[in-house]
């Protein structure tokens, strides 16, 4: 390991904080600009600004940051994400909103795949490996809990008119990691010649890869069920108030985090495929109790208030567990080229979820939305046995 550990892990933290705190202002984004007689329409559509540049830009990124290396292409991002975030709040047309999320979503895609290579390129060890990204993931899961939380104290203040004044927070987040990666030597993968995507895209994939793939998407998929459907459900099924509903987020944001900080902690004491499966089979015991309750006692009952937001501790370490397990065993030279696939399938996942979970809203069958998200999980359960039995193969020839 060319760089110490701990060195490493500060600066990737507070990127993906960073990014998180951008990437889930949405919601409070929405709420605000409603009250502006923005419609919902046009506020609606903003998602689509966030969302599409980030699967679009991801296989494009990877010759850019290829050219001018992670650490620059980092820099440039949060440099970006900085600037965008001290305009914004001395921006009034609406028009800035839509480029604002796309600027961000951009820089999204061209972060992460510069995070998960600085990671790779500096860490061989599978379970540190493993370690390091469930540590720096964790900060993405404290980003949601930070902006529900400090945004939602913002609004219910007398200064609500301020409420874009927050995201000044972030530029200063911003220009003092920029300071800590400036003074971090980060090794870079070897150069080679001009690179071919289509071309080297198809030499990586292979079955294990499209399976992995599988996994990646499923569990995003299971996640956004949560992330953003979950206060959802607590205001118009459960029948709880506004303020609690929109902090339902924050408190599973928490449980998640808890989640990975004990994983980053504990995991290299354990097989990871062991552990990922732990994981799952306790998220299934979770959600059959909340059925149970659903089906023996009150459909509407209050306890689920607590029971879904500690799904957040198991459900949390699979997306950096599986990464790590798969990203260990990728030459460093392709480490970008693979994380792109990574935000793709991600943001596919990501997109695929909210409209059936739309839909599933839209027709009122919010009695089945523990029913379904058990069935989701059911199915990585079986995509993930069949990739650990796979990668076993593979990776013991």
């Amino acid at each position: 390991m060319s760089t110490k550990l701990s060195k490493i892990s500060l600066p990737l933290k507070l990127t993906f904080l960073i990014f998180s705190m951008v990437l889930n202002c949405m919601g409070i984004v929405i709420l605000q600009l409603s009250e502006a007689k923005i419609t919902y329409e046009k506020l609606g559509f903003l998602e689509s600004f966030k969302d599409l540049p980030i699967a679009v830009i991801s296989l494009f990124a990877v010759n850019f940051i290829s050219k001018f290396g992670t650490k620059k292409s980092l820099i440039l991002a949060l440099t970006i994400v900085g600037i965008c975030s001290l305009i914004l709040p001395f921006v009034e047309v609406f028009w800035f909103y839509k480029l604002w999320f796309a600027i961000i979503g951009t820089c999204f895609a061209v972060g992460k795949i510069c995070v998960f290579g600085i990671i790779r390129n500096n860490i061989s060890d599978e379970k540190s490996l493993a370690k390091t990204m469930n540590s720096v993931e964790a900060s993405f899961m404290i980003g949601i809990f930070v902006v529900n939380t400090g945004f939602g104290w913002i609004i219910s203040s007398k200064f609500s008119e301020f409420w874009k004044f927050g995201f000044l927070s972030i530029s200063v987040l911003s220009a003092i990691t920029i300071y800590l990666f400036s003074k971090l030597p980060i090794s870079e993968p070897i150069k080679t010649e001009k690179e071919n995507i289509i071309k080297d895209l198809l030499k990586l994939i292979n079955p294990l890869l499209l399976i992995f793939l599988a996994v990646i998407f499923s569990i995003v998929f299971v996640e956004q069920s949560f992330n953003s459907w979950l206060p959802s459900f607590y205001k118009n099924h459960l029948k709880v108030n506004s303020f609690f509903a929109l902090q339902a987020s924050s408190f599973l944001a928490l449980f998640s985090y808890i989640g990975r900080t004990i994983t980053a902690n504990i995991i290299q004491r354990f097989s990871l495929s062991k552990y990922y499966v732990l994981c799952l089979s306790l998220i299934v015991l979770v959600l059959i109790v909340i059925i149970g309750i659903q089906l023996f006692d009150t459909d509407d009952s209050k306890l689920l208030l607590f029971l879904f937001p500690i799904i957040g501790l198991f459900l949390s370490p699979l997306y950096p567990v599986i990464n790590s397990k798969m990203i260990a065993q990728i030459d460093k030279a392709k480490a970008n080229l693979f994380t792109s696939l990574i935000v793709i399938f991600s943001s596919l996942g990501s997109s695929v979820s909210s409209i059936i979970m739309a839909i599933l809203f839209g027709n009122q069958m919010l009695n089945f939305y523990s029913t379904y998200i058990l069935c989701a999980v059911i199915v990585v359960f079986t995509i993930s046995l069949i990739y650990f039995k796979l990668a076993a193969k593979t990776f013991e020839k």
